[in-house]
């Protein structure tokens, strides 16, 4: 057996490996490659295998970074099944329409920037694409193994990631032997709201682990709701705005969830909660149709409430024009927007007003990467330009933790010592994380698993 890694090795971005046997080729993920725009563009663009030669697709989850790149596959030729979790496929949907929206907004945009020689530019895929696709999506039940043919054996298994992130588990046949291949995807973080803990596994032959936050500890996620809740007093005691940039898949219903559960207690200040989202308000009708791939604590919740995300203090913002006029509001009030890194979206038109004015505050959560506005803001700068025009930050920038969605050195450590008390673990590769966390993540998993742990680069096959 044959495993080529074209992406997420060595680099957190472009999720795929490819899987070949004497009789089958199977892609685990097929996502986008994130970063510069020519280098990401490039590597998107083309495929190291004709589309058509794949037999299947095995998606673990709906982050962009794992299935953003499917419909390019369909439009190069790919016409075999999609497997993945009922709840993937269907943020997948909303997910992939959103990008083939953007992609083809920005390549209008980009026309018009370039003088008249530049060749034209042009999108990944187009909505089309994606409704063509998505007809190939097949929905694999938690727990279950599926008989794909006669050497094809999937199991996926909860990873606690995102709602739908899935552990796939394989057994397929190579010159009339069957193998026993596991995938972790994006492992999850115990006691994350919302999420179950991630499943552990039986022992395999071969692992794909991914390996993100290999070398760091994550602050626990149970902290954020009390100061949740004593930043929103003071927002109601002063008056001011809380503005919450977040992702629109995961963390935004995280939020929420802890918002409704404060609500629940009596604990919640009396302050108007807006989420100006078009997308989150689209994936939250997901997490609502999907409740029982939730936690014990959601079931728990469900018995008092039927709605854990929705409250009378909490309204979903849909049009533009509804938008607008929150920047005209008065009095004490909280924005959830996206984006998480205030890259673009409507938080820019929120930030823009509500900076200069210190009795505001500006709550970011998780990580911030180089470059962007909230990296700016987090790192106190006096004054930043948002729209061509330079705001004084003077309101107050509260950076808080603790929702990440990745594993980190305890739950690497958790998983992986229960994973090889059930069974061996053979050969394992790292991926999907930067050099540094890769190669401590190694020095942990040593004494766990059976073989020196591999951090394949991109583009590197190994015989297994």
């Amino acid at each position: 057996m044959k495993i080529t890694f074209l992406g997420a090795a060595g680099e957190v971005t472009g999720s795929q490996h490819l899987i070949e046997t004497d009789g089958r080729r199977i892609l685990l993920d097929c996502g986008l490659f994130q970063g510069h725009r020519a280098e990401s563009f490039k590597k998107n663009c083309r495929f190291a295998y004709p589309a058509e030669s794949l037999d299947a697709v095995i998606l673990s989850h709906g982050h962009m970074d794992h299935c953003g790149n499917i419909p390019r596959l369909y439009n190069k030729g790919f016409r075999g099944p999609i497997f993945c979790t009922s709840a993937t496929a269907d943020i997948a949907e909303i997910m992939l329409k959103d990008s083939a929206r953007i992609q083809d907004e920005d390549a209008r945009y980009l026309s018009r920037k370039l003088n008249e020689k530049h060749p034209p530019i042009e999108p990944l895929y187009d909505e089309e694409d994606v409704r063509q696709v998505m007809k190939q999506f097949e929905r694999l039940d938690y727990h279950e193994w599926h008989d794909l043919g006669d050497d094809l054996r999937v199991r996926l298994l909860d990873a606690g990631h995102i709602l739908g992130s899935a552990i796939i588990e394989m057994k397929i046949k190579d010159q009339g032997e069957w193998r026993h291949l596991v995938f972790t995807g994006d492992l999850g973080r115990r006691d994350l709201p919302l999420l179950r803990d991630p499943d552990t596994i039986e022992g395999c032959e071969i692992l794909i682990s991914e390996s993100t936050y290999g070398n760091r500890v994550h602050e626990k996620a149970s902290d954020l709701k009390e100061e949740l809740y004593h930043i929103l007093d003071e927002a109601y005691r002063v008056e001011g705005r809380v503005i919450i940039p977040a992702f629109s898949l995961g963390r935004t219903q995280q939020i929420i969830y802890y918002l409704n559960d404060l609500y629940n207690e009596n604990r919640l200040p009396h302050i108007p909660i807006f989420v100006d989202s078009p997308l989150s308000t689209r994936l939250v009708s997901v997490y609502r149709h999907h409740l029982q791939d939730m936690d014990q604590d959601v079931s728990d919740v469900l018995k008092e409430d039927k709605d854990p995300f929705g409250f009378s203090l909490l309204d979903y913002v849909s049009t533009r024009q509804q938008s607008i006029e929150l920047n005209k509001r008065e009095g004490a009030f909280v924005v959830i927007a996206g984006s998480g890194m205030c890259e673009n979206g409507r938080i820019r038109h929120h930030l823009k007003n509500g900076l200069e004015h210190p009795e505001n505050t500006v709550v970011l959560m998780g990580y911030q990467a180089e470059h962007t506005l909230g990296r700016r803001l987090q790192q106190r700068d006096p004054k930043v330009k948002i729209f061509d025009r330079y705001y004084q930050v003077k309101a107050r920038v509260v950076q808080l933790s603790g929702l990440s969605g990745h594993a980190d050195v305890e739950d690497f450590k958790w998983w992986y010592e229960t994973s090889a008390k059930r069974g061996n673990i053979g050969q394992v590769f790292l991926v999907h994380g930067e050099p540094e966390s890769a190669t401590a993540l190694a020095a942990l998993i040593r004494d766990e698993v059976d073989e020196e742990p591999i951090i394949p680069q991109y583009q590197q096959s190994f015989e297994v």
